[in-house]
C-alpha cells in the first residue's frame, strides 16, 4: 500500500487567485489524511507542511508567491512510506510535472524495468514517483500528450489510483484508475469560473461549488483556459469500488459514485439489525464514523439511541482519526480521548455499533473504558464483515498476521465463529458483523461492483496477486 489520502485541482478562467480554495477544499478532506498537507499552483515549487492544513496555512496563504490562477492540492496519511515532509505531496516530476495521488500502484518492479537510464532515479523512490517518471518518459515519446500517455501505459500501470497533475503549461488533470477503487469528482465554482476535481464532493460543497460528475473509472480530465476536456483511456466496464470508503473513510455529506455516504451508513445500520438481532437497553455508536448506522440500527431493532462515548474535541489531538494515524501508539493516544458518559451506560446493556473491526487494540481500551463507566453487557456490532486480508488498494489494512480476525481464526469466513471467538478476546458478550449481502444492499451497489478484497482476499480485479509481506517489508516497499 501507499497513500490513502485526498487530492484537489482547480483551474479558473477568470484569472482569480484560486489557493484560497484549495486551502479550503484540502481542509474538507482533512479526515482523509492527517500528516502532511501541500500545494502547487501554476509554475511555483510545491509547498508542503506537516501537520493540519488549518494548524499550518496561513503563512502559506499570506505569501504572494503562492497566489495564482491554477494549482493541485493533497493531504497526507501514509500507509508505506515514512511520515515525513520529504514524501509530502504534490511531487515535483522533472520540470514539466507535478503529482499529487491518491491509491497504491503495486507492480514497482515491472514499472522500475520500463524506465530507460536517461530517467534517473534515487534509492528510496515511492510508487507515486516511480509511477511520475515512468509517465514522463512516455509523455516526452508522445508528443507531450498526457491523454494518449495514459492509454499506452494503461495495461503497465497496476494499482489503484486517482491522480491530480499539472504541468509546465499550467494544465491541471485529474486521473481515474480503470476499476474505479478510488473516488474522484468534478465541480464548478461559478464565482471564479472554476472547474475542479476532488477526491471527495464534500470538498466542493465546502467553497460553495456545484457538483457535476463523477470522474468514470479510466478517464482523465484537463482543466485549462479551454474548460473541461475529456479523454478514455480504458473502456473496461468492470467496476471495484472500495467499499470501505462508504463505511469509514469517505464525509458522511459526500456522494460517490452517485450513492450518498450518510444514506449508505445508516441503511447498513438498518440491515445488520434486521438480519442480526441482539436484545439490549441502548445502542451507542463509536464517534464518529458509526453514529449514521447505529441510527439505522436504532431506528429498526427499536432500542433507544444514546451517547456513551464522547471524543474530547478540546484536546490537541481529540478531533482526529484514530485509524489513519501511522503508529499504534498514536492511535491508541486519540482512542484514550474518548470519554464515556456514566449516566447513559451504567448498569445498562448495551450493544457498541462501530465501523469495522481491524486490529482491535482500539476497542480493547474502549470496551474497558465502557466497563469502567458501569456498563453491564456489551455487545459489538459491526457494519463491516471481518477483515482477514491485507488491502493493496490504498487503505490502511496492516499485514495479515496484524488483522485480529485473522489472527484468531486464520480468515475463517464463518462470521458468527469468528465473533464468538474474538468475543472472548476482547472480554464482550457478543459480537455480530454485517455479511458480504447486507453490506453490498446497504451500500446500494451490486456486490461485483465492490471491492471486498479486505474481506475475502480475492484480488482478482487488480489483476495481479500481491505478495503478502511483514510489516517490515511493507514499510520499506518504497525502496524498490
Amino acid at each position: 500500500m501507499k497513500e490513502k489520502c485526498g487530492i484537489f485541482g482547480i483551474y479558473s478562467t477568470n484569472n482569480t487567485n484560486v489557493t484560497p480554495l484549495i486551502i479550503s477544499g484540502l481542509q474538507a478532506l482533512q479526515h482523509r489524511g492527517q500528516e502532511s498537507w501541500g500545494i502547487a499552483i501554476e509554475n511555483n515549487q510545491p509547498v508542503k507542511q506537516m501537520g493540519l492544513v488549518s494548524q499550518t496555512s496561513q503563512d502559506v496563504l499570506n505569501n504572494k508567491k503562492n497566489e495564482g490562477t491554477c494549482g493541485i492540492g493533497h493531504v497526507r496519511y501514509s500507509t508505506l512510506g515514512h511520515s515525513m515532509l520529504e514524501n509530502a505531496h504534490p511531487l515535483n516530476i522533472g520540470d514539466q510535472f507535478r503529482i499529487a495521488h491518491n491509491g497504491t500502484i503495486i507492480n514497482l518492479k515491472q514499472l522500475k524495468k520500463g524506465i530507460s537510464d536517461k530517467y534517473s532515479m534515487s534509492k528510496g523512490i515511492t510508487d507515486t514517483k516511480l509511477l511520475g517518471l515512468r509517465l514522463l518518459q512516455e509523455y516526452n515519446n508522445n508528443n507531450k500528450n498526457l491523454f494518449k500517455t495514459f492509454e499506452k501505459l494503461n495495461s503497465e500501470i497496476i494499482g489503484a489510483y486517482t491522480l491530480a497533475i499539472i504541468d509546465s503549461n499550467n494544465v491541471v488533470y485529474g486521473v481515474r484508475d480503470p476499476v474505479g477503487f478510488r473516488p474522484l469528482c468534478i465541480g464548478y465554482h461559478k464565482p471564479s469560473k472554476s472547474y475542479i476535481i476532488s477526491s471527495e464532493s464534500c470538498a466542493l460543497d465546502a467553497i460553495e461549488a456545484k457538483l457535476i460528475r463523477d470522474v468514470e473509472p479510466g478517464e482523465i480530465v484537463s482543466l485549462s483556459e479551454h474548460g473541461l476536456k475529456s479523454y478514455k483511456f480504458n473502456t473496461e466496464k468492470n467496476r471495484s469500488h472500495c467499499s470501505f470508503e462508504y463505511i469509514y473513510f469517505a464525509h458522511p455529506s459526500s456522494s460517490i459514485d452517485g450513492v450518498n455516504v450518510y444514506s449508505t451508513r445508516k441503511n447498513i445500520g438498518q440491515i445488520l439489525a434486521k438480519n442480526k438481532k441482539l436484545k439490549a437497553d441502548l445502542i451507542i455508536p463509536v464517534p464518529d464514523s458509526a453514529r449514521p448506522a447505529a441510527l439505522g440500527y436504532s431506528q429498526a431493532s427499536n432500542i433507544n439511541l444514546e451517547e456513551g462515548l464522547i471524543k474530547d474535541r478540546y484536546k490537541k489531538r481529540g478531533s482526529l482519526r484514530s485509524f489513519i494515524e501511522p503508529t499504534q501508539k498514536r492511535r491508541e493516544s486519540i482512542v484514550k480521548q474518548i470519554i464515556p458518559i456514566s449516566a447513559s451506560v451504567k448498569n445498562k446493556d448495551i450493544i457498541v455499533v462501530d465501523d469495522s473491526l481491524v486490529r482491535g487494540t482500539s476497542l480493547k481500551v474502549l470496551t474497558k473504558t465502557l466497563k469502567k463507566a458501569g456498563a453491564k453487557k456489551i455487545k459489538l456490532a459491526f457494519t463491516f464483515p471481518p477483515i482477514s486480508f491485507p488491502c493493496y488498494m490504498g487503505v490502511d489494512f496492516p499485514t495479515q498476521n496484524e488483522l485480529l480476525a485473522y489472527k484468531v481464526l486464520s480468515g475463517n469466513q464463518n462470521f458468527k465463529l469468528v465473533g464468538d471467538t474474538i468475543s472472548k478476546k476482547l472480554n464482550v458478550d457478543e459480537i455480530i458483523f454485517n455479511d458480504l449481502n447486507g453490506l453490498s444492499q446497504g451500500i446500494g451497489i451490486p456486490l461485483d461492483n465492490l471491492c471486498t478484497a479486505c474481506i475475502t482476499g480475492d484480488y482478482s480485479a487488480l489483476k495481479y496477486k500481491p505478495d503478502f509481506k511483514s510489516k517490515r517489508e511493507r514499510k520499506n516497499h518504497h525502496d524498490c
